[in-house]
């Protein structure tokens, strides 16, 4: 479980986004990244308070770090909404698109004074307004193949340890990526966003690689080959 308190101490409150009720939510139905989607069902009425609470947040009256976490939660609880307009009934987050329409396509999140998608959410504001790889850590797509959902809500204050830890965790967890001999075995993630990470993957990786896996990198500077794993969208909860 990653967790860190910044100096807004454990209400949750950075700056003029109040994320208390979205601390509470995670801490309750957040377990090692596993989503307890059928007590967060029951309790679906505080996350609709919460989803209310960034509709009224004025994006132009916080900083620029407050304005990034602010979207990170506002993708995950979003994201929290949709599996929970399905669930029970639903093995996939693609469970809930179309043949016309993806579910990141769906206009469902109200923030900032409009309607719009995850999908703008993500390709429209976090990567191109932040130009911060390590976004694509922190965002969660409700699947098992997906950087965990951490168990606190992203703050202005602490951002920079936040993303830092959930990026170091998630590249050295063999789970998601391995070295194996000369081959480092690595999430889709990044093929689908490989500008993003200056097309260097593996110098990505050292900047965050600990322990065998660094030293592996270390040795095989110049030689190693990347491989993509498959990605399991099966849907990260019970």
């Amino acid at each position: 479980m990653l967790v860190l308190i910044g100096t807004t101490g454990g209400d949750g409150i950075c700056g003029d986004v109040d994320n208390s009720i979205f601390a509470d939510l995670l801490d309750n139905y957040v377990t090692d990244g596993v989503v307890d989607y059928a007590g967060l069902k029951k309790d679906e009425s505080r996350l609709d308070a919460y989803l209310r609470v960034l509709e009224g947040v004025g994006i132009g009256t916080i900083d620029r770090d407050a304005q990034f976490a602010f979207y990170i939660n506002a993708y995950n609880a979003w994201t929290l909404k949709l599996i929970l307009s399905g669930y029970p009934g639903i093995e996939s987050i693609k469970d809930l698109g179309t043949v016309f329409k993806s579910p990141w396509k769906k206009e469902i999140v109200r923030i900032d004074g409009r309607l719009t998608t995850l999908d703008h959410v993500e390709h429209g504001i976090l990567r191109p307004r932040f130009k911060d790889a390590r976004v694509h850590f922190a965002i969660n797509c409700a699947s098992r193949g997906c950087p965990p959902l951490i168990t606190e809500p992203y703050q202005g204050d602490i951002l920079e340890q936040q993303l830092d830890a959930v990026t170091g965790a998630f590249l050295n967890d063999p789970e998601y990526n391995r070295l194996e001999g000369n081959i480092l075995y690595v999430s889709r993630i990044f093929k689908w966003f490989k500008e993003d990470f200056n097309k260097d993957i593996v110098g990505f990786f050292l900047k965050y690689a600990k322990g065998t896996l660094e030293e592996g990198l270390e040795a095989g500077k110049g030689s190693i080959k990347i491989k993509y794993l498959d990605y399991d969208w099966s849907l990260n909860g019970t």
